[in-house]
């Protein structure tokens, strides 16, 4: 009979019970109560084996009130946002849209480990798109490094010099027409989403 270890007991009181009352404010958030536990969305997970806690498991403990160890979980940042698990879900939960906002959360309370570099990735990333309407990949990944692994930024230099060559990387970004539009279309979704939190 294989015995509990000490750091997998949870003390009831180190709960946060107002977590599970957070997610129901979310979109789409309320319906994490109807999980069943079958493992569909686990075994649908094409990246769930290298996650720390596989999707069956993290809703398990968002049930169970664990906000920090949740919103400080890798799973959240490497869902590869395939849907599969939303899709073949049998209780039509949500659930790429939940991961999109622990990650939101973990965002705006610091609360992601120190090698997770996703947030900066999503912060340079909208960044440029508020910019110019679109993805400018050269400036993307050097905007990622340098906030990152600057080191990483002159390792993979050569790389980006022969995508530029071969017409594979645009050197110069290029502005979407109605940028302007776009800009109060994300501002509104940001007031949106302050609003809501």
């Amino acid at each position: 009979m294989a015995t509990a270890r000490k750091e997998d007991i949870v003390i009831e009181q180190e709960m946060q019970l107002g977590f599970l009352d957070e997610i129901y404010s979310i979109p789409a958030g309320e319906r994490i109560k109807d999980c069943i536990q079958c493992g569909t969305c686990t075994g649908s997970c094409p990246v769930s084996f290298v996650m720390d806690h596989a999707p069956r498991k993290l809703w398990g403990m968002i049930r169970a009130g664990m906000r920090d160890e949740v919103l400080s979980s890798t799973t959240i940042w490497l869902c590869a946002s395939c849907y599969s698990c939303s899709v073949r879900c049998p209780q039509e939960i949500k659930i790429t849209d939940v991961m999109y906002a622990l990650k939101q959360l973990a965002i705006k309370d610091k609360k992601f480990a120190a090698d997770v570099t996703a947030p900066e990735f999503a912060k340079s990333f909208a960044g440029i798109i508020n910019r110019y309407g679109r993805n400018h990949e050269p400036e993307l990944l050097v905007r990622y490094f340098l906030k990152t692994n600057p080191f990483g930024l002159i390792l993979n230099a050569r790389l980006g010099l022969k995508l530029i060559q071969h017409g594979r990387f645009p050197f110069f970004p290029e502005r979407i027409k109605g940028i302007k539009q776009l800009r109060k279309i994300m501002k509104k979704a940001k007031d949106l989403d302050e609003l809501h939190q």
